[in-house]
Order: structure tokens, then sequence, then C-alpha cells
């Protein structure tokens, strides 16, 4: 069983720069799931991945063009980012989106991906974000200049990739 690593964000920077602190764990072929409602943090962390891979452009949410591909500004791996929200076909209509990159060359980050491209690859990063409501609040009010803002993230490794791997210190 895959035990994940739980952070307490509580803000859109800690966000941001948890991406950055998990970038730094990627390599070319990893495909990183995230998880969350609507408004959760997923594109604000894959914007820090961004960040901390050293790609090009401004990560901004697919949504409208399904994915986008960020071209490393170095020698690190480029960055697509996937939203997979509208993808019906899951794995067939991803290969369908003729991405101008080799997808194990690659950090591919998926969001709304779960059930969807996890046969993209056996070993897979799976980032879920969850807003942190009423009793649940890892913190108190003196702590989160917004209590909107608090999110609890999951972040598991899955297959051997990741099993040496030490999450635990991005919560750092």
């Amino acid at each position: 069983m895959d035990v994940g690593t739980r952070i307490t964000v509580i803000s859109p920077d800690q966000m941001r720069d948890l991406g950055r602190r998990l970038a730094k764990l990627l390599r070319p072929g990893d495909l990183v799931l995230l998880t969350g409602e609507l408004g959760a943090g997923k594109t604000t962390l894959t914007r820090g991945l961004g960040e901390g891979l050293g790609v090009r452009g401004a990560v901004t949410s697919p949504t409208f063009v399904i994915a986008r591909v960020h071209p490393s500004l170095g020698d690190g791996p480029p960055l697509v980012h996937v939203d997979a929200y509208r993808l019906n076909g899951g794995l067939d209509e991803m290969e369908d989106l003729d991405l101008d990159v080799s997808l194990p060359d690659s950090v591919v980050a998926v969001e709304w991906g779960e059930g969807k491209v996890e046969g993209l690859a056996d070993d897979r990063l799976h980032v879920v974000i969850q807003r942190t409501v009423g009793s649940d609040m890892a913190v108190t009010d003196a702590m989160a200049a917004d209590v909107d803002d608090v999110r609890d993230v999951v972040v598991t490794g899955v297959g051997p990739r990741w099993a040496g791997e030490d999450l635990a210190s991005l919560a750092g």
C-alpha cells in the first residue's frame, strides 16, 4: 500500500513553493496526477513546478487547449501541463493531442487525470488537494491570513520509481 505525505498549505504562495520543492524530485518521464475540486490549487502548484523546472512560458490553466508544452530554458525536461477534465477517452485522446514533445522525455502534470491517464506510466506521483474546512482545520486563524486559502495536500508515490524518494522532505 502506498503511503502519502500530508502537507498543510496556508496560501497560494505556499502552494507555488510546494510545486518548486516538488520539481526538485522530478525527472524526465515522471507523471504527476493532480486531483482536487475547482479552485483547489492544482494550477497554482503546477505553476510552481514550472518555476522549479525552469521552463519557458507562463503556466496557466490549459482548460480550453487541453494541453500546453513548456520547453525547458536549460537542460532540464519540458513540462507538459494537461487538463483532462474534458478527456473522455483517456489515453486514446491523450495520444491524439499530437503534442510536439516526447512524453518519456518530459515531466507530465495532469489536472483531473485520476481514472483517465494512469496508463501513461506505471510509476506516478498522485497529489490530492483538498480545502480544509471547519473542525478539520490544521492551522489557527493567527497562522493563516485567509482561512479560505488553507489546503490539505497529500502527495503519494505510486510504483518503484517513488519507493526510495523522501516525500516527507516536501513538508519543509
